[in-house]
């Protein structure tokens, strides 16, 4: 075999143009590193976040809170009528557009960060050939690669190898669809979700976790009939239960969600003549709906030529790295999506960051790692909910029953009580566990409007050691569902 000779060597390579590969990316070029980022998405930079997760989808449901706020506009006097939303009510297509556009936008601002930092990147599938870690690129687009040749159109399929002294894996995930289930291509994922034209009248979504959660409470707060279809009893079952059962009534009691609990999962799909899909579960109903949406997991995009350098997989076939984000091979490191440690964007732009400062910011940086304990997350349900910490099952396995304590309190937030109707009003409901005798704050789960906002002051509380009695400290903000945090007993 011909001996390899890269166009270019780097200081650094980044494969992954998500927001963890950006942020590293930026911070290495800040240094003064020559980098290189190689994103597979044709004009696409940002990732699953910005493309097709958490960004479109935080869109979506500022929709379906408006459309809550719109229902409840009479109760406050500022309608004669009762504007529920209901099917036909919204413009799919004209959200969709702004919203894509918006995205779009966004894909600028991502491409015009790294002009301005000095980092090169270039839109490709990156794959390792050799085991000195050289890269091949595979172009997925017609493109100017100026710092190659200036004026010169290198067209898709073309092949280009780099080398570098560092390189990091940030690929990320993809969603899963379950290939054991007869029919289940007629099925979308998360992505498809986003490539709707139109709403469907119908919905059936599977899976438990945070993505269905979202979804359902969008299509059926914008009047589409919304089934969700989890295997247990409740949804969100790796959050603390104070969440599960708290998001799962109101979903079943009041917000009108189909939730088809203990349904055995989905066992066949099937196209009917008219364009739905016939959706078989394990407990024997049988349902029949416009859409089908898989929310059942993602895995890791490994398909990078790893076997040429080493790097080693566990059994979920993600990419083992140790905390300093180090894998088997002495130059690549991996965060992000593609490790599945904390599946969170600002996960990996906090641990991208902390890499590029070792590697490139001195000795002061030499021991710079992401800590991976007390990381707030939150879903965007109706309402939302928020935690940080452990869990009351995990303290208990942790501590011991005898060594914990739990504060509880659930309530109607006083913007409800103008509501006409039981039906308008959305359940709050907090939860602090503490440990010990000095009562070490080491859970936090919220429920409630404006969760997510109230959880990140909180977050920075509890990363710093806070116990009960700090938070007992501070004065209550009157009135607010929040003081009730800092006024529990």
């Amino acid at each position: 075999m011909a001996p390899i000779t890269p166009l270019k060597n780097y200081d650094y390579l980044v494969i992954g143009g998500g927001s963890g590969g950006v942020a590293s990316a930026r911070r290495a070029a800040k240094y003064g590193a020559k980098v290189l980022l190689i994103e597979s998405k044709f004009e696409k930079l940002g990732g699953t976040c910005v493309n097709v997760g958490c960004v479109p989808k935080k869109v979506m449901w500022y929709v379906a809170d408006n459309a809550h706020r719109k229902h409840q506009l009479k109760s406050y006097g500022l309608s004669e009528t009762e504007q529920e939303v209901k099917y036909g009510d919204f413009n799919w297509g004209l959200l969709k557009s702004k919203r894509d556009a918006y995205v779009k936008r966004l894909n600028g601002i991502y491409a015009n960060n790294l002009n301005r930092e000095g980092v090169e990147y270039l839109y490709g599938h990156a794959k390792f050939i050799n085991s000195q870690g050289d890269v091949e690129v595979t172009l997925t687009g017609d493109q100017e690669i100026g710092f190659l040749e200036k004026g010169k159109k290198y067209e898709k399929n073309e092949k280009l190898i780099f080398s570098a002294k560092n390189i990091l894996i940030a690929t990320g995930g993809t969603a899963i669809v379950p290939p054991s289930i007869e029919g289940s291509e007629l099925g979308v994922t998360s992505d498809g979700f986003f490539e709707l034209e139109t709403q469907p009248k119908s919905v059936a979504i599977v899976g438990a976790g945070y993505i269905g959660v979202e979804f359902s409470g969008v299509f059926q707060s914008l009047g589409t009939e919304t089934h969700f279809i989890i295997r247990g009893e409740t949804v969100l079952r790796s959050f603390d239960d104070l969440i599960q059962t708290t998001i799962t009534d109101y979903y079943t009691d009041k917000l009108g969600v189909n939730i088809h609990k203990n349904s055995g999962g989905v066992s066949k799909v099937e196209a009917t003549s008219d364009g739905k899909k016939k959706v078989y579960l394990g407990n024997g109903k049988v349902l029949e709906v416009d859409e089908l949406i898989w929310t059942v997991g993602r895995k890791s995009l490994i398909d990078i030529g790893l076997e040429h350098v080493g790097v080693k997989l566990n059994d979920k076939k993600q990419i083992i790295a140790d905390e300093y984000q180090q894998t088997a091979h002495p130059k690549i490191f991996s965060l992000g999506d593609v490790v599945g440690k904390v599946e969170l964007t600002p996960v990996a732009i906090a641990a991208g960051r902390k890499l590029s400062n070792r590697l490139f910011g001195g000795e002061i940086y030499i021991k710079d790692k992401l800590d991976y304990e007390n990381i707030p997350s939150v879903i965007f349900s109706h309402p939302e909910a928020g935690s940080i910490g452990l869990s009351t099952k995990e303290a208990k396995a942790k501590y011991g029953e005898e060594n914990i304590k739990i504060y509880n309190s659930k309530f109607t937030s006083m913007y409800y009580a103008m509501m006409d109707s039981d039906e308008l009003k959305s359940p709050t409901a907090y939860r602090i566990i503490v440990q010990g005798p000095e009562e070490k704050v080491v859970g936090l789960h919220i429920v409630g409007d404006a969760s997510s906002e109230i959880l990140q002051g909180f977050g920075v509380a509890i990363k710093m050691g806070a116990t009960k009695k700090d938070f007992d400290s501070c004065v209550a903000i009157h009135p607010t569902s929040a003081e009730e945090l800092v006024t529990m007993t």
